[in-house]
């Protein structure tokens, strides 16, 4: 009866991350169609207040504190800075280089934030670990092609955010547990209220936004909030180990979105790099979970 029961938590977990990974890359999709039109930062400013709003209402209809004691922590201003950082420099990269091609970078975030556990908050990593997370940089370096030639400097947008996010990830495991998703997801989109208003001074565009752009940013909003709600559900379902290999998804609806949308063309390297990436990542999420298992094991061996 357990395991059937964990069996369908895992099934649901599965699905949310899926529908989640989806709705991000439409997300993505949106955010780069609108920003042919209407300037980036008014297109952020938009996204900020949309998905704030959104938010706030969860929050109400929960009876949560908007100003909870807690989100003046040490943690959540490191989470706030690099939100900004993430989102920012991930919204420019999709707009200067393919989606494909970001999308991919943005998938050594799990990678970064091992590295990330291991030298601020002292966690083991293994040799093989270490190999794995080098193999995922190696796959980076793959895509971004640093040099004469083919690289793209678009793409250090993209590396910037992949650091952003797994600074968010790091500051969020840090902050206190008293803070609900709802209120993490409305400071989230509060902040990008404040950079899209810093990124609008500073390119300083007078534009008229059409209907079509307008869709188009409410739709990012939709499958913004979609996508933040529907990891939430994934991660708090079934099994870590289980459900987390598919966040990797996303670079597959990314890869369909860019091929069919922006008629991108990803190479070999650049899909070889995706692969690499890929499979360094989940790597190192199974072999972790064969260790705890082995340990949990261990332990139900030794109890009297």
């Amino acid at each position: 009866m357990k395991n059937s029961s964990q069996a369908t938590d895992n099934m649901k977990g599965c699905f949310f991350m899926l529908l989640a990974m989806a709705a991000f890359s439409l997300e993505d999709m949106f955010i780069k169609s609108a920003v042919a039109v209407v300037p980036l930062g008014y297109a952020v400013l938009a996204f900020g207040v949309g998905g704030a709003l959104t938010f706030l209402c969860l929050m109400k209809s929960r009876g949560e504190s908007t100003v909870p004691p807690d989100i003046l922590s040490k943690a959540m201003l490191v989470r706030v800075i690099c939100e900004i950082i993430g989102r920012s420099f991930f919204a420019l990269a999709i707009i200067l280089m393919p989606l494909s091609s970001a999308s991919a970078i943005l998938q050594a975030t799990p990678l970064v934030v091992v590295l990330g556990a291991a030298v601020y908050m002292n966690e083991k990593i293994s040799a093989s670990h270490w190999l794995a997370i080098f193999a995922g940089f190696i796959g980076v370096l793959m895509i971004v092609r640093p040099g004469p030639g083919d690289f793209n400097p678009a793409s250090l947008f993209a590396v910037a955010s992949t650091l952003g996010f797994a600074g968010r990830d790091l500051a969020t495991r840090a902050a206190s547990p008293k803070l609900s998703n709802y209120q993490l997801g409305f400071y989230g989109f509060l902040v990008l209220i404040a950079s899209g208003g810093c990124l609008s001074f500073i390119e300083n565009k007078t534009f008229a936004i059409d209907s079509s752009s307008a869709v188009q940013i409410a739709a990012a909003i939709l499958f913004g909030v979609i996508a933040y709600n529907a990891l939430t559900i994934a991660m708090r379902s079934g099994s870590i180990s289980v459900v987390a290999p598919f966040r990797y998804s996303r670079v597959i609806f990314a890869l369909i979105l860019g091929i069919v949308i922006f008629d991108e063309q990803p190479d070999l390297m650049t899909l070889s790099g995706t692969l690499v990436i890929v499979i360094s990542g989940i790597y190192i999420l199974y072999s972790r979970r064969i260790k705890r298992d082995t340990a949990e094991c261990i332990e139900n061996v030794n109890k009297p």
